[in-house]
């Protein structure tokens, strides 16, 4: 029986079963698509990246002795379509059947479906093998509960999986260490530089720009440092075991002017594409961990393996049980659009010029400065989700549907109305100032409220409160900055939400 099977440029999984032995029969198909550059105007290093894994991917399997059947994006047989795709290599090969791993974005998993219901051939799919949960393992677990609280799932994972548990019991006495994880960092200790695995990738440039490939941010095409290759991304995990694991968990929400990466592992475009698989990453720092106790407090361990092992397997859960409705929320009814600074980083406002700047340059920032400078800006400001959703989709090396819109229209934006977050993750000057350098060398001052200096953040956070206090009036975790909103003398609560409306009305003017 001859077979087709697809792989997707997100399904880079060289120890799926799929691999473990050598079948002439079976012809994989892998292609660098228009249809999957062109959904959302992505980060010209994410396509790099991609495109350069897939064919890594290829050429490591190939040479075991697999089939493969590879259309690079200027392939003059490469229809750009998923469909023509699999009819034609159907047809090529002459195939009996069809397979196919289950995707991991709704839409591709819609088309697929689509795709064969219409085929006249046997066709099947298959799981990734790469996730500790099924699709629809979160559903069931919450099914008769009132809130989908992600502490209750977290800690039935850890004792369903043996993690760091004993008799039931959390090893060291607590689940989360999370109150431990909001150091500022302040110079000291040293950060190692991070692993990078430099290359020319003028070649990959040249082809996107060739075929009019719409793309944002910045790229130096002589040294592209990601790790994309299996080797790469196993001496990445490596590195941080050895060298960034003992500070993770105490400075994982800090956020510095002259550092981009901190202590953070860089590991999530290897996990998101499937190079790296959770259950290895997990294993590979508890291995470490559990070798050199005497040097690495649970905390800082504690604090990585509830961002995989919970928050990770956690919002995949909620995308397959939310969606498609998921997309279309908008609790909050914020209808605004993005400011140009989205797209250049230029703005007085020293916190979103850094983590921007950083996403353009980078194609990365941490899960604060996405969440707290540059979601919180972008709630404050009652941006549409939809615009928000595509930036964040477009910008991050990492981002792909299931973790981005989760995180994004969720977390982010509250725009679920508080499936994913019991309140909206909104703060003034004074959270940034606490966890980052970024108030010290800003225009503003981020301990005026009113005044021409005064931080954008500190009127947009009251005015926030002010406008959308229908919203929060039955919140209980929103009670006492509610009760504070109550309190504030009118006059003064009128000149917040004055200035707030400049900045709403103009904000690339800030």
């Amino acid at each position: 029986m001859n077979i087709v099977r697809l792989v997707l440029g997100d399904q880079l999984n060289q120890n799926h079963s799929w691999f473990s032995s050598v079948n002439d029969d079976i012809t994989y198909v892998m292609a660098e698509m228009r249809q999957e550059t062109d959904y959302v105007k992505h980060h010209i290093q994410k396509v790099t990246a991609f495109f350069l894994a897939m064919r890594s991917f290829k050429e490591d399997l190939s040479s075991k002795g697999h089939n493969f059947l590879y259309y690079q994006l200027n392939d003059k047989n490469n229809p750009q379509d998923l469909e023509q795709i699999i009819s034609n290599t159907i047809a090529e090969t002459n195939a009996d059947k069809f397979e196919y791993q289950l995707p991991d974005e709704y839409r591709l998993d819609q088309q697929l479906q689509q795709i064969c219901s219409s085929l006249d051939i046997a066709h099947d799919h298959y799981d990734t093998e790469h996730f500790y949960t099924t699709r629809s393992e979160l559903k069931d677990f919450y099914t008769g509960k009132k809130q989908m609280v992600m502490e209750s799932f977290y800690r039935m994972m850890r004792k369903k999986h043996d993690m760091m548990v004993q008799n039931d019991q959390p090893e060291g006495g607590k689940w989360n260490y999370d109150q431990s994880n909001r150091n500022k960092w302040k110079g000291q200790p040293p950060i190692p530089k991070e692993k990078e695995f430099i290359k020319n990738v003028d070649e990959i440039i040249e082809l996107i720009k060739n075929a009019n490939v719409q793309t944002m941010g910045n790229i130096d095409s002589k040294s592209f440092a990601w790790p994309v290759t299996r080797e790469e991304c196993l001496s990445t995990l490596d590195y941080f075991c050895k060298q960034l694991l003992p500070h993770f968990g105490d400075y994982q929400d800090a956020m510095h002017d002259d550092e981009k990466f901190l202590f953070h592992s860089r590991l999530s475009f290897a996990m998101n594409a499937k190079i790296l698989s959770p259950k290895e990453v997990i294993a590979a720092v508890l291995d470490h961990f559990y070798d050199t106790t005497t040097d690495i407090n649970i905390s800082q361990v504690e604090g990585f393996v509830r961002q995989i092992l919970g928050w990770r397997e956690y919002m995949r859960g909620v995308y397959w049980k939310e969606m498609p409705e998921y997309k279309q929320l908008n609790t909050l009814k914020n209808t605004n659009t993005l400011p140009n600074f989205f797209w250049t980083g230029n703005t007085k406002m020293n916190c979103l010029k850094k983590a921007i700047g950083q996403s353009l340059d980078a194609s990365y920032a941490h899960h604060i400065q996405r969440l707290m400078v540059i979601g919180n800006f972008s709630l404050l400001t009652q941006i549409d989700p939809d615009e928000v959703d595509r930036w964040y989709l477009g910008v991050y090396i990492d981002a792909i549907e299931w973790v981005e819109i989760t995180n994004t229209r969720g977390m982010s934006q509250f725009a679920d109305g508080g499936i994913v977050a019991t309140k909206p993750y909104v703060s003034s000057a004074n959270y940034i100032n606490k966890m980052s350098t970024y108030c010290g060398n800003c225009h503003y001052s981020h301990t005026h409220k009113i005044g021409e200096k005064a931080c954008p953040f500190n009127s947009l956070y009251w005015n926030f409160l002010a406008e959308k206090k229908e919203h929060f009036k039955d919140n209980q975790r929103m009670n006492m900055m509610m009760a504070l909103l109550n309190k504030m003398d009118g006059n003064k609560l009128a000149e917040i939400q004055e200035r707030a409306a400049k900045i709403i009305e103009n904000p690339d003017a800030f």
